[in-house]
């Protein structure tokens, strides 16, 4: 079975781990690029590095980000000198993002980047970033608009967002393989990540949304015991006008999904247009999110 996965933060990371653990599936995962940011006058993904981390099983299950066993010495120092040092990038972390931003400035593309950092941690499934080309998340307050690390990281997503919107999308191309694999895969997966922040940059790139036509879309919501894991999510979810169930989660993805997968206890108090299925979503763990896919994909056949 062709599996194309559509991932942007920890949760979407979490749900490739265990798509990841299943044999008998072709796995593609198109990844978020609206997170980027050039910062310390580094290219950073931080949404790629996260699958590709997860996937090789040395990202920090402690902070969410990064990787485990890392160390903090540029960090440190940088904090010495009159910069803002608010992002903060571990050793190890770092040296990826100077390999990165490196080869990029040679003139491969995002993508070709990303086989290669996949291929030097020992990912096996094919990672790549829905577009080579850039694609900005911006969000709206009361005052301004902020870029998405200012939003997220500076102000730790405590403003009210009132509207999304990402920056260069209408320019930008999906990057190569990203449209046949969603166009000839059996379904299309979607974790349980923020559908406004991970999945919506992701939609936004031209013909994505088109190349899934008639295939199966399931989405695992990611709200547990009506609430999110972590996150800005269920103030966005006020905020732009949804509810604050699976039926609005449900709404932000309009008539794409075919079915949606929710936490026991979360089912919606009235039908909705996705099929829904009830099992438990929380998958912290690398057996709980193997569980977990192994139940999508037999709903799947």
């Amino acid at each position: 079975m062709r599996i194309t996965a559509l991932s942007g933060g920890v949760g979407g990371a979490r749900m490739l781990r265990g798509l990841a653990a299943i044999d008998e599936i072709e796995l593609t995962a198109v990844v978020n690029v609206g997170d980027d940011d050039r910062i310390y006058g580094l290219h950073l993904s931080p949404d790629l590095d996260t699958v590709i981390y997860t996937l090789a099983g040395v990202h920090s299950e402690t902070r969410g980000w990064g990787r485990t066993d890392e160390t903090w010495n540029v960090m440190d120092e940088l904090a010495t000198f009159p910069l803002d040092s608010t992002f903060r990038l571990g050793d190890r972390d770092l040296a990826l993002n100077l390999y990165r931003t490196t080869r990029m400035s040679e003139g491969a593309t995002l993508s070709e980047v990303t086989g290669e950092l996949s291929k030097a941690f020992g990912v096996a499934c094919r990672v790549v970033p829905v577009s080579d080309d850039p694609v900005r998340t911006k969000v709206r307050t009361a005052d301004e608009w902020l870029d998405f690390q200012d939003y997220f990281v500076r102000r730790r997503h405590s403003v009210t967002v009132s509207e999304v919107r990402f920056e260069g999308v209408s320019d930008a191309r999906p990057a190569p393989g990203v449209l046949d694999a969603l166009s000839a895969c059996d379904a299309v997966v979607i974790g349980p990540s923020n559908p406004f922040l991970s999945i919506w940059p992701i939609l936004a790139v031209p013909g994505v949304r088109e190349a899934m036509d008639g295939r199966r879309v399931i989405a695992v919501s990611p709200l547990i015991g009506g609430a999110a894991v972590k996150g800005p999510l269920a103030e966005l979810l006020v905020s732009l006008g949804h509810s604050l169930d699976t039926a609005g989660i449900s709404s932000t993805y309009d008539d794409l999904l075919t079915d949606l997968v929710v936490h026991q206890g979360d089912e919606p108090a009235a039908e909705i247009a996705p099929r829904v299925r009830v099992t438990d979503t929380l998958i912290k763990e690398p057996a709980a999110a193997a569980r977990l896919a192994s139940e999508m994909i037999s709903w799947l056949r």
